[in-house]
């Protein structure tokens, strides 16, 4: 097969590492790509936002399969255009999309569905909204409705900040479009996790489970990121609550899209709070997390293509998914100063050392070559991965490679598996 990945970031790497490792990929390209990804396939200097660049792309090349990385092409309607050229395409329709597009649309969509979520309400005027919350408990959650890379959800413990998260939203613009309407939930108590699964629009397999790390510092402190590192599986993801989430969360959203008109058809990503009542969902994604891909994809011991391929035809039903036993955890190297202002075009140095610890895979996502020096072009550069025979072992491998790359600009977080890691010695101890 002819393969297209869309997108530049460590999912698409981890997602092109898997697909060169097909037996069916005769021809593997990524747009626009990175350092790391053009090691393995042919990078085109097509933006992933540029859709009708890429469907002349696929058009002109004969590609068999496009797979779309990232949210913002899959909002804006590259699979339905692709889909319109005749060339078959691995992601849900803008219109399915919306799932994470729209937080609003995503509860509404919940509620109807009777998935179990936390209590909301949607607004567009900052003075009915701070008024609500004046009658609410704290903390509360704020997010903005629209598409804001993870940025958009503030988790106010006080009045004035939750206040000042209503003026940056809907009085300041600070998200622009994405901003206009805010839904404001209930907090909820848990832990989190991640829970995906592969759909073709009636049936959905579940995949192997993750849980990530949003804060950028130790200790789950500081602000939110687009993820700071990953591990599988989440410990806390029993096969009983496995089997909750499929019963009374994706089975019904699947169901109430296919009533509604635009069946799912991709990676359906399931953020989760694990409640003392059960699992809610916190919120939809619709396609693979970043960097839980990293984590996901090192386990998976089936041939990731026919999966796609079946997702894309509708041909789930009697497919079966094989997994390592083996944990996998992943350490987020980002620039300095991220998730605010940093440099780019820093030095990198010792990645091939580092990679030759037993069961390490490095994922680039914000790089660049420039002759012989690979350079750092984005917030998170860098998703070191490894396999271990449980989550403490992986740590210790990606750790121990980490400290091997030279990159004085880099940062990353020292404790990332400190839960399940902590969770595991408890069992331990009390058996």
């Amino acid at each position: 097969m002819r393969i297209l990945v869309i997108g530049s970031g460590g999912r698409e790497h981890a997602l092109c590492w898997a697909i060169a490792a097909s037996p069916l990929t005769k021809v593997l390209w990524c747009a626009p790509g990175n350092a790391g990804i053009a090691k393995i396939a042919h990078c085109i200097p097509i933006a992933a936002e540029n859709l009708s660049a890429l469907v002349d792309f696929a058009t002109t090349e004969q590609v068999d399969l496009v797979v779309v990385g990232p949210e913002i092409p899959l909002c804006e309607g590259l699979v339905d255009r692709l889909n319109a050229a005749g060339i078959r395409a691995f992601g849900p329709t803008a219109a399915a999309a919306r799932i994470e597009g729209s937080k609003g649309f995503m509860k509404d969509l919940a509620a109807r569905a009777g998935v179990p979520t936390a209590r909301y309400r949607r607004f567009t005027d900052s003075t009915t909204a701070k008024a609500y919350i004046r009658n609410e408990t704290l903390p509360i959650v704020i997010k903005v409705d629209g598409l804001a890379a993870g940025k958009g959800v503030v988790i106010a413990e006080t009045m004035d900040a939750a206040m000042d998260a209503m003026d940056a939203a809907l009085v300041r613009r600070e998200f622009g479009l994405a901003g206009g309407e805010v839904v404001i939930e209930e907090f909820m108590e848990g832990e989190e996790a991640s829970f995906f699964a592969l759909c073709d629009g009636e049936t959905a397999l579940p995949l192997a489970t993750a849980q990530d790390h949003k804060r950028v510092f130790d200790g789950d402190k500081g602000p939110n990121t687009g993820g700071m590192g990953a591990y599988s599986p989440a410990l806390v993801m029993t096969p009983t609550v496995i089997q909750t989430v499929m019963s009374r969360i994706i089975g019904p959203t699947l169901a109430e899209m296919k009533k509604l008109g635009f069946p799912f058809k991709g990676i359906l990503y399931a953020g989760l709070m694990i409640t003392p009542k059960g699992p809610k969902l916190i919120e939809y994604n619709a396609r693979f997390g970043d960097p839980e891909c990293q984590v996901l994809l090192p386990r998976l011991k089936s041939d990731l293509v026919p999966l796609l391929v079946a997702a894309c035809d509708g041909k789930l039903d009697g497919c079966a998914i094989q997994w390592r036993d083996e944990s996998s955890l992943c350490v987020v190297m980002a620039a300095k100063g991220y998730p605010g202002k940093y440099n780019k075009g820093t030095a990198i140095g010792n990645l091939d050392v580092a990679a030759e610890i037993p069961g390490v895979t490095i994922f680039h996502a914000g790089t660049q070559q420039e002759g012989n020096r690979l350079l750092s072009n984005g917030g998170r550069v860098l998703n070191v991965v490894a396999l271990g025979r449980d989550i403490a072992e992986a740590q210790r491998q990606a750790y121990q490679a980490v400290g091997l790359i030279d990159w004085p600009e880099g940062f990353c977080r020292k404790d990332i598996g400190w839960r399940a890691i902590e969770s595991a010695k408890d069992a331990a101890t009390n058996v």
